[in-house]
């Protein structure tokens, strides 16, 4: 018998419809004989109308009250879930992040979890139980709600999984699984039955939207595997697992993109030792993120152009940082906000030379240029204009042979 945490994502929930139907999606797991706990989203399209709300009372939204409205979505769908699952004749109440408790650590709206008491869990699911927890959430040291930023509840699944030995844990979406690309811009990408951690963990912070980042980091962490399905049919979805369980048939196993960067320049820079720090300093401790980052020196050696990429909604912020830096001295600043970044993904790079120049290869015979490029050992990620994504993404696509 195994024990197996599952997350519904808030389309899974969307409505008491779905909620129902997700519901016999458990009760069919526990009559296989499997343990079971329960991880919910709040309802497709609450969690936005409750940020809605409170930018209507103030813009500057106290960080505390905001993580206690935005609870409520999750904490909505557990019960509305275990009832569903009573209704069906299982066994099933919900805990609050509170009630286990869920611990958690770091700012407000965007916390990380540092431990969960499981032993009352396990105890309950020994007993032939279904608990039902809200993701996304946690509380603090001070008895605060707190909240886990995007992809919470995902996080959250995986961290339980973690605490209570499951053997593994199922994330149910709108989606059958990984892609090799966005189906929406590449109808020709196809479902990758396996993929590893380091791949997911790329594809996740490059763009792809099936996870988040910080939750595969997590699931590498702690070696629990995932699979990723759909609640709206029956295919097996994708299992997300270590490299040793992986066969690299192809070079590249997939292509991601964004288009939420833009691009900023500095001109004229004086070519010092610390001016790199003067730059990012500001944007560090604004907790701006910058991540591509090019730096041309002049002939003469005394002036420097740096450019780097950072993420669209805090541009206008890190222009007027950085105009500000009394010690950051520079002829101009320019920016472009037109931009998006294209990756190829793919642990087969390691031990196949060429990878890079097939990718600028086909870039060049398709027209379009290359502004910055970044790599490690798994992917390569390129700037380019914005308009020409889709026809990147294709392009790349049909070269490493994965349509």
């Amino acid at each position: 018998m195994s024990k197996i945490v599952v997350k519904f994502g808030g389309t899974s929930v969307a409505n008491t419809e779905r909620i129902s139907n997700a519901a016999r999606l458990i009760k069919e797991k526990i009559s296989k004989g499997h343990q079971v706990a329960v991880v919910v989203s709040a309802m497709a399209g609450v969690t936005n109308d409750l940020v809605k709300k409170s930018k209507e009372i103030d813009e500057k939204f106290d960080l505390q009250e905001y993580d206690a409205l935005l609870a409520s979505g999750e904490q909505a769908t557990s019960a509305l879930f275990s009832g569903a699952l009573k209704k069906l004749g299982i066994k099933s109440r919900s805990w609050q992040a509170w009630q286990i408790p869920i611990v958690t650590e770091g700012f407000h709206s965007n916390s990380r979890i540092v431990s969960i008491e499981t032993e009352r869990l396990n105890k309950y699911m020994n007993e032939g139980e279904v608990p039902v927890i809200p993701g996304f959430q946690g509380i603090t040291s001070e008895m605060r709600l707190s909240t886990l930023g995007r992809g919470g509840s995902d996080a959250s699944a995986v961290a339980l999984a973690k605490c209570l030995g499951a053997d593994y844990c199922e994330i149910y979406t709108d989606v059958d699984g990984v892609y090799t690309t966005n189906p929406a811009i590449n109808p020709k990408a196809k479902k990758i039955e396996k993929i590893s951690y380091e791949e997911m963990l790329e594809m996740a912070s490059l763009g792809a939207k099936v996870m988040q980042s910080y939750s595969v980091q997590n699931a590498m962490m702690n070696n629990v595997d995932i699979y990723v399905r759909s609640t709206f049919t029956n295919n097996e979805g994708t299992k997300i697992t270590s490299d040793q369980k992986i066969s690299y048939e192809n070079v590249v196993s997939g292509v991601a993109y964004s288009k939420d960067d833009a691009k900023i320049t500095l001109e004229g820079v004086d070519d010092r030792p610390g001016v790199a720090a003067n730059i990012f300093e500001p944007l560090y401790k604004n907790n701006i993120n910058v991540d591509m980052i090019v730096q041309n020196i002049s002939l003469d050696q005394k002036k420097t152009d740096v450019t780097f990429t950072i993420k669209r909604e805090d541009l206008k912020k890190s222009i007027e940082l950085l105009n500000k830096q009394p010690n950051l001295k520079f002829e101009k600043i320019s920016f472009d906000e037109k931009v998006a970044k294209v990756s190829i993904i793919g642990a087969g790079m390691i031990t196949h030379p060429g990878v890079a120049f097939r990718m600028f290869k086909s870039l060049s015979e398709n027209n379009i240029n290359i502004m910055i490029i970044s790599t490690s050992e798994i992917k390569i990620s390129v700037l380019i204009n914005e308009d020409n994504t889709q026809k990147a993404v294709v392009a790349l696509h049909s070269e490493f042979k994965l349509d």
